[in-house]
């Protein structure tokens, strides 16, 4: 696969936009979804206290990702970029859809599973990971209790983990990507707590990502697309 960063692209009607920032995880595991799919995209980096009119024009709720297509369509949730990027390729079967020998096998069962945990973390585990980043912010009391909520999601990863060598089986899913960014968060909020806390198998596979070659490219810093008006080109085959 190549890919080119850093590249101003002067045609930018036959690639969609994506607009991003670079430590949102939410647009993380957009990028990661798109770059493991090997799709191209025009990358227009940004800040919160300086949004791009046009993003703001085709998307009002103005939070990222927002993944402009080429017909005009506007996806404006990071699961369904991730879900619209490995439905046009899915190299890695990141969806599951085949076995070890390469035949199809029943996509959506485990499309579903991966499905169903995902929305558990975004949505039960995401507002524990708020309420733990908050009460660490603001030094409040009850920090020790928010990272007890926050571990019921933690240790249900490292039971899984212990079975095999990703979060639903032993080959990477569509689950460990949309949920690595959040869980690189919970890791980074009591540091030396997580690294001494008992979840080795977590660990390991978050180091894996962090440490990987593709996690430094989907990571790389660029040029905000409001200072210069310069697509990136993200991604690539």
């Amino acid at each position: 696969m190549t890919v080119s960063f850093n590249k101003n692209v002067n045609d930018t009607s036959t690639l969609p936009i994506l607009y991003s920032l670079r430590n949102c995880p939410y647009a993380m595991r957009a990028r990661l979804a798109i770059f493991k799919a090997k799709q191209t995209v025009l990358l227009r980096d940004l800040v919160l206290s300086n949004k791009p009119e046009e993003m703001i024009a085709v998307s009002p709720k103005a939070t990222v990702p927002v993944l402009v297509l080429t017909n005009g369509t506007v996806i404006e949730e990071s699961l369904e970029v991730m879900l619209w990027a490995l439905h046009q390729t899915d190299p890695a079967d990141l969806l599951q859809r085949h076995n070890g020998d390469q035949k199809p096998c029943q996509e959506e069962g485990a499309l579903a599973e991966m499905l169903s945990l995902i929305n558990e973390f975004d949505t039960g585990f995401k507002t524990c990971l708020e309420a733990y980043k908050c009460a660490k912010r603001y030094q409040e009391d009850n920090i020790a209790q928010c990272r007890e909520a926050c571990q019921q999601y933690i240790n249900q990863l490292e039971q899984r983990l212990t079975k095999h060598s990703y979060i639903i089986s032993d080959k990477e899913s569509l689950a460990d990507i949309a949920l690595m960014p959040f869980i690189r968060q919970f890791a980074r909020i009591e540091r030396q707590w997580y690294l001494q806390s008992p979840y080795p198998r977590v660990r390991q596979w978050l180091n894996n990502y962090l440490q990987s070659p593709v996690f430094t490219k989907v990571m790389a810093k660029h040029p905000l697309w409001v200072d210069n008006q310069q697509d990136v080109l993200f991604g690539g085959n």
